[in-house]
């Protein structure tokens, strides 16, 4: 049985306040049966916003100001759509170190109806200055992502969702890389949907990358693709909103952009 990231996430919390005590947890009334180990670790330095997450980004935005590394929790809906001005005017114009954690991203909340789905967060934070997106694909991700947003001195989202179950060991947590050899076909994806997709053979097909950071440098994937046009590929996270993908053999994507 897979373990939830969001089991991960709060072990790795626990482990990281070992050595980082300048850390602040703010959950907005969520973690039921996932974050007592981290209440009970972190004592004082863990803050339960109520459902108040425009207060929660802002709280966290004055303890960044002040040193310290705060850490905010929720439903990836509600970490991201509900205080998206405080985390754009109070976090990322300010350039501090809050991290964002989103539970449940995409159709995570299914049963719980349209205003618990988180179809737009990867979109809505790969726009934002210095924001960086991190998604993790197999539980086993979530404890290096967590060390590398610890040492970030930017904003970052980290969104969590059902873990990937793959037949096969894949390479440790990166910004780009390569899950599988296939036969006819190159598929760019991210998160839990690539578990499904694992033994796809279908050909000439491509998926747009979405999930970035904001260091806006571009990152051309056309040398990759034409080198490794059997292969599968996750995108964790990377820099820049410019990409562009070109076929070998055929004319420019449609999708393609020019950086300006």
């Amino acid at each position: 049985m897979a373990i939830e990231m969001r089991t991960e996430f709060a072990q790795a919390m626990v482990t990281l306040f070992e050595t980082r005590r300048n850390l602040v947890f703010v959950t907005v009334d969520l973690g039921y049966m996932a974050l007592e180990g981290v209440a009970k670790a972190y004592g004082e330095r863990f803050v339960n916003a109520g459902v108040a997450e425009q207060n929660a980004i802002s709280l966290a935005a004055g303890l960044a100001h002040e040193g310290q590394l705060p850490w905010v929790y929720s439903m990836a809906a509600f970490t991201v759509l509900r205080p998206y001005a405080q985390i754009r005017d109070n976090v990322c114009l300010q350039k501090l170190p809050v991290k964002l954690v989103g539970n449940g991203g995409g159709y995570g909340y299914g049963i719980m109806g349209a205003t618990h789905h988180a179809l737009e967060d990867v979109g809505a934070m790969r726009v934002l200055p210095d924001m960086r997106v991190f998604l993790p694909l197999v539980a086993t991700d979530v404890e290096a992502v967590v060390s590398m947003m610890a040492a970030d001195p930017l904003p970052n989202y980290l969104r969590l969702n059902a873990p990937a179950v793959l037949p096969e060991a894949i390479p440790a947590f990166a910004p780009w890389r390569r899950l599988k050899a296939g036969k006819s076909a190159v598929v760019i994806g991210m998160g839990p949907v690539l578990q499904g997709l694992y033994e796809m053979e279908a050909a000439h097909l491509y998926a747009v990358p979405t999930a970035v950071s904001g260091d806006h440098v571009m990152l051309d994937y056309a040398e990759t693709l034409m080198r490794c046009k059997s292969t599968v590929y996750q995108i964790a996270h990377r820099c820049g909103p410019y990409d562009q993908l070109v076929r070998k053999d055929g004319p420019r994507n449609p999708l393609h952009r020019k950086s300006r």
